[in-house]
């Protein structure tokens, strides 16, 4: 007869306290489930719209007092982001422009900036009726839209540096403190580019 060890038997108690079997393998603990998300987590992945119908549905006043300061929260969140999202579109400019609107205006401290970053400027180049000019404008103004608190403007090629061969634009100059920080020259011209290559 054969004595399988892993049953909890006296027997095998007996045979485990003589040191006859090996101890008795405990089984591996399950894992807690997770806890169930606070009222905070569930509320920070909702619109203003769910937040409304949420506090409107709360079974009772303690919650409702907690959903709707959560949303007087994000709310005062908003304004102080729409208040940095300056831009949102791309400028034209003139090269007399040129150094108020890009060299200056990127020393400019952003409002509660201790850091004293500055303020990004991407100043764009460009030439009428070069195709892929064409294709990168439409990267740059949906970037514009994309990342308001960054100035974007745009001049043509040859009326901002004199005699500007076509086949260095479209250029794409980033400023940051008054300073060049990364140029790119013909972007586009060899390949199809794409917004998240940029």
């Amino acid at each position: 007869m054969a004595i399988n060890v892993d049953e909890d038997t006296e027997f095998n108690d007996a045979l485990r306290r003589y040191g006859i079997i090996g101890p008795k393998e405990e089984a591996p603990r399950t894992p807690s489930p997770p806890p169930s998300p606070t009222l905070e987590d569930v509320m920070h992945g909702m619109t203003s719209k769910e937040i409304r119908q949420l506090a409107e549905s709360a079974r009772d006043d303690d919650t409702e007092r907690k959903i709707n300061a959560f949303q007087r929260q994000r709310q005062a969140e908003e304004r102080k982001a729409d208040k940095k999202a300056r831009f949102g579109r791309v400028y034209p400019i003139g090269r007399d422009d040129y150094t108020r609107e890009v060299t200056e205006a990127s020393a400019v401290d952003e409002q509660d900036d201790t850091e004293a970053k500055g303020t990004g400027v991407v100043c764009f180049l460009y030439k009428d009726g070069l195709p892929r000019s064409e294709r990168t404008f439409s990267h740059i103004r949906a970037l514009a839209t994309k990342y308001p608190r960054t100035k974007f403007v745009s001049i043509v090629g040859d009326k901002c540096i004199p005699n500007l061969p076509d086949s260095r634009v479209p250029m794409i100059i980033i400023y940051r403190k008054g300073e060049i920080r990364n140029q790119i020259i013909a972007w586009g011209s060899d390949r199809e580019r794409r917004q998240e290559g940029a």
